[in-house]
């Protein structure tokens, strides 16, 4: 037995999947390879993870307009604000929105409950009537008492916030405009927060 075959046989039918639609949409590829580094229209998305959201799609985005950056939450984390200054100051983004969303999971829990299960298992938890439990209890590590999970109780709040906090960043230039929105996954639709987006007014 050759040894891809044996790798064939080690892949998840989601491995086998993703390569099979990667190989069909390299086939089409064409002209997008001529597509320049920069984003096309120069403006950046930082939104939710949450599968439920496409951002090509509600903000109408094609391959090389804008850049996407995505965590749990959407939120103005460091590793975001990182992103985002290098979008402006190598790649030339003019206009940044924070978009978070309706359902939000992140607001399902607190950073303290998702210590507690990580300190006792690594594998995924469940939730019932009385919150959330590990099904097993092994394994765990005490390692996320040093992680900020950027959880919340107040949706429109978190994104004033994270605009706040990008508006306020000392390495973000004054003349970029930071508008705040929340994504209603039952609608589709982008609804502003105007507090935010006053928040974010640039200079």
């Amino acid at each position: 037995m050759s040894h891809s075959t044996i790798l064939q046989q080690e892949n998840s039918q989601v491995h086998q999947e993703v390569l099979a639609a990667n190989d069909a949409y390299a086939k089409g590829f064409g002209e997008k390879s001529e597509l320049p580094l920069p984003p096309g229209r120069k403006f950046a998305i930082l939104t939710c993870m949450d599968a439920r959201l496409d951002p090509a799609k509600y903000a109408g985005l094609s391959e090389g307009d804008a850049h996407v950056i995505r965590n749990a939450g959407g939120r103005a984390s460091d590793d975001a604000i990182r992103s985002l200054i290098i979008s402006h100051k190598l790649l030339g983004t003019r206009e940044w929105f924070v978009i978070h969303h309706t359902d939000c999971g992140m607001q399902l829990f607190t950073d303290d409950v998702i210590r507690d299960l990580l300190a006792t298992s690594l594998k995924t938890a469940t939730v019932d009537e009385k919150g959330w439990r590990n099904i097993e209890t092994a394994g765990g590590s005490d390692e996320a008492r040093f992680i900020s999970f950027l959880t919340f109780k107040d949706l429109a709040g978190s994104v004033i916030d994270d605009v706040k906090r990008i508006r306020n960043h000392p390495l973000v230039p004054g003349d970029i405009p930071v508008y705040g929105y929340i994504y209603d996954v039952k609608s589709g639709r982008l609804v502003e927060v105007p507090e935010a987006t006053i928040a974010g007014r640039a200079a």
